[in-house]
């Protein structure tokens, strides 16, 4: 990542230029008043480095810079070097933290080409075609492909479930669209990128319920995504999103959204209309705010928010969203003293702390402590 330079001073009074070193960068800080803070600082570099600020340790000539010390006060002199260390986990977003490597299956054939090249090949079933149109599933997880097979196409509008997960598939060609009694599309872990897969084909595919396209390589989602009107789950998580377009609001069947793990910033404040949603995960990402129409979704049961730099949810969330017991903020700015603040914590709480019971009761859960990330101050 380049290093950025940021800063400003509009109050006209004597300013500072910085380099803070962080993980093997240099990031130069330019025209920063010598009235701004320690904890103004660690703001500017949040974005910078996608460390929260409360974990952020500052350390310039050997001494622990304050938070609430200004530069001055700090004696952090004009030209000065700073040293940022990071608390392990307090991180916007994936942080520093590689994901983990596709994992690819083994390879079930080994043939030699003409040219004496060692290949992989999947095993001709010639009654497996048969199975597909009987059964509408066609199951092809873990085959070392590189390639939708052409049998699958074959499968006409007899298919209703494609499983092709765990593969090396780049290509999702329009004739997808050819399979139109399809409900469930399961992608997951490919090569897929925004300029092989044709949405086209995908949006035409009316009874389409399940869309799972989970660790690929997208950049964004196509505004044609509205069109999957029947759509009830939806897993983009673990790719390259900076942002959700504006017409998911029209995916009024919108049950669960996966999101996570991406680079997303804003959530569109067309999410509101998805009124059937139950469980939103947009952990992970690099959220500093979630619009207020979040309050607008009466089903929402689970939110899951953490490794995101919030710093205040909507102020209505607790209020409108009766449903919701499960909300996890762990690597946030958010504290419980925030959250007690909002109007409809109490009955909130209440909720929470009767599913967790229920689950101890059961069994389900393994310890007795109760942590959604808020608890700790």
């Amino acid at each position: 990542m380049a290093s950025s330079a940021i800063g400003g001073d509009d109050s006209g009074g004597a300013t500072v230029s910085l380099t803070v070193k962080f993980s093997g960068r240099t990031i130069p800080i330019t025209n920063l008043s010598v009235d701004s803070t320690i904890k103004d600082l660690k703001a500017l570099l949040q974005p910078l480095t996608n460390v929260l600020p409360r974990g952020q340790k500052l350390i310039c000539k050997g001494k622990l810079l304050v938070d609430g010390m200004t530069l001055k006060e700090s004696e952090v002199r004009d030209g000065a070097k700073i040293m940022l260390m990071a608390s392990q986990g307090l991180h916007q977003g994936d942080g520093p933290i590689l994901k983990q490597a596709q994992t690819r299956p083994i390879s079930r054939f080994r043939i030699v080409d003409t040219l004496g090249r060692e290949k992989t090949e999947v095993p001709v079933d010639k009654n497996r075609l048969d199975r597909w149109k009987a059964t509408g599933v066609i199951g092809l997880s873990d085959y070392n492909l590189k390639a939708i097979p052409d049998e699958v196409w074959a499968s006409g509008t007899s298919a209703r479930v494609i499983e092709l997960s765990n593969n090396s598939i780049r290509d999702v060609p329009s004739k997808i669209g050819c399979l139109s009694s399809l409900q469930k599309l399961l992608l997951a872990a490919n090569d897929i990128v925004d300029d092989s897969i044709s949405w086209e084909g995908i949006v035409s595919l009316k009874y389409l319920t399940v869309l799972s396209l989970e660790q690929n390589h997208l950049t964004t989602l196509p505004s044609s995504l509205g069109l999957l009107t029947s759509l009830r789950q939806l897993n983009v998580a673990k790719n390259k999103l900076s942002s959700l377009p504006n017409e998911i609001g029209l995916l009024t069947k919108l049950e669960v959204l996966k999101a996570n793990n991406n680079r997303i910033s804003i959530i569109p404040t067309c999410i509101g209309d998805c009124n059937a949603l139950i469980e939103v995960d947009v952990s992970s990402n690099l959220l500093s705010e979630l619009p207020e129409t979040m309050g607008n979704l009466n089903n929402l049961k689970s939110l899951y928010l953490s490794n995101n730099g919030l710093k205040a949810l909507p102020t209505v969330l607790f209020k409108m969203c009766l449903q919701l017991t499960t909300l996890d903020l762990h690597n946030t700015e958010i504290t419980v003293d925030v959250l007690r603040q909002f109007e409809g914590w109490e009955s909130f709480d209440e909720r929470r702390r009767l599913k967790h019971q229920k689950q101890l009761d059961f069994r389900v859960v393994n310890s007795g402590a109760f942590d959604e990330g808020a608890d700790k101050s």
